[in-house]
């Protein structure tokens, strides 16, 4: 059977277009496997780039080993950030330009040189890594009711609606990140928290996992520039 990529690409512009959920895309449109799923959102993301949006970074997700056996898979997933959904400390986000937001604590890297080696080491890492910022992640779906699996998820950016970068820069000497934390409060009420030895140990080892995955691809990590 045919996939239908270049529909299910539609769909999802489409649904981001106009902030109208839409049913899994394994339920309308048979979307089962995850290189299909990758497909679509490279046909999702051609588009957006064709018609004017900047691509100014990447995000991984699913780096919860509790949420990879939740899922039933043994790796990240990835997506990407646009700078039309950049936003900074200070700044009030108008949920309204989402449809199911809902924001997550992360740790965000700036490259200070691009790295395209598919097998760099840690080292190299660190070295083309200018600091570390804390962010904020707003995910969010186009798939009604967060009904998702991972083709859903993976063919719709990661889930990827927009990110928030902290002021707080730190060089990577100044901190270890494994023991970094952050607490998420809402209207005073801690609603999350964790540290970074949450992540596959540290957020540096997701960062590895996603610039060499990346490069792998052929979309190796780069520092961005205006």
């Amino acid at each position: 059977m045919t996939i239908p990529i270049d529909e299910m690409a539609a769909a999802l512009v489409q649904a981001r277009t106009d902030l109208a959920q839409i049913p899994p895309l394994r339920e309308s449109h048979g979307l089962g496997s995850v290189e299909d799923a990758y497909a679509v959102q490279d046909a999702v993301n051609r588009h957006w780039l064709n018609h004017g949006r900047r691509l100014v970074g990447r995000k991984i997700g699913l780096t919860s080993p509790a949420v990879q056996a939740q899922m039933g898979i043994d790796q990240p997933d990835f997506g990407m950030l646009w700078a039309d959904y950049f936003f900074t400390e200070g700044e009030v986000v108008d949920t309204r330009r989402f449809m199911q937001p809902k924001a997550e604590l992360e740790v965000a890297f700036v490259m200070d040189k691009g790295l395209d080696d598919p097998q760099a080491p840690m080292a190299e890492l660190i070295r083309r890594v200018a600091y570390a910022v804390p962010a904020l992640e707003v995910v969010d779906t186009a798939i009604r009711d967060w009904n998702i699996k991972l083709v859903d998820t993976v063919a719709d950016n990661a889930s990827g609606g927009g990110f928030l970068l902290g002021l707080g820069a730190r060089r990577l000497t100044d901190i270890d990140l494994r023991l970094c934390g952050g607490i998420l409060s809402r209207n005073g009420s801690v609603v999350s928290r964790g540290l970074g030895v949450d992540c596959m140990g540290s957020p540096l080892n997701a960062m590895l996992w996603l610039a060499r995955r990346m490069a792998e691809l052929g979309q190796p990590s780069r520092r961005v520039t205006s």
